[in-house]
């Protein structure tokens, strides 16, 4: 069978028309089809917790510097905070919490999403007298995300 049109190398049945499509067009039509697709639902959820708990753990390397998050790690300036999500405040036996947080605890405080997020954002504001230094995180969207690597680590 003699090659017809300057398809390089493909062949075509008799009486069919070919068309290349333009890139420009070709990548509307793709556009249009994943839009479509993510209308209808068709795509699976993208893991948005996972990708918020590695920028958290970016984020985590500030707290590195007083806090272990590792199972039956060693505390260090401050309390080992694997688990601290769910868990009550001052509720770690082998750590010496300062009066306020002892205080926080008794009142029944739990390490909510919540709670941590206000937390995180003004510590001494929440716990006037805690022994955390560190002046706390102002942006809304890094302290979510270490909240997510936080839940992520047990």
């Amino acid at each position: 069978m003699a090659r017809q049109g300057g398809s390089a190398g493909r062949r075509r049945a008799p009486g069919m028309v070919t068309r290349r499509t333009a890139p420009a067009e070709e990548c509307r039509m793709q556009r249009t089809i994943l839009t479509v697709a993510i209308a209808l639902g068709v795509l699976p959820s993208l893991p948005v917790a996972a990708q918020d708990a590695a920028a958290g753990q970016r984020v985590f390397n500030q707290c590195r510097v007083c806090h272990v998050i590792e199972d039956n790690g060693r505390n260090g300036v401050g309390p080992n905070l694997h688990g601290i999500v769910g868990r009550k405040a001052a509720s770690l036996s082998s750590y010496s919490y300062s009066s306020a947080m002892k205080a926080k605890g008794e009142e029944g405080w739990v390490w909510t999403e919540d709670n941590l997020n206000t937390y995180l954002e003004n510590p001494r504001g929440i716990v006037p007298g805690t022994k955390m230094s560190f002046p706390g995180l102002k942006d809304e969207e890094q302290r979510k995300n270490v909240i997510a690597f936080l839940k992520s680590q047990g």
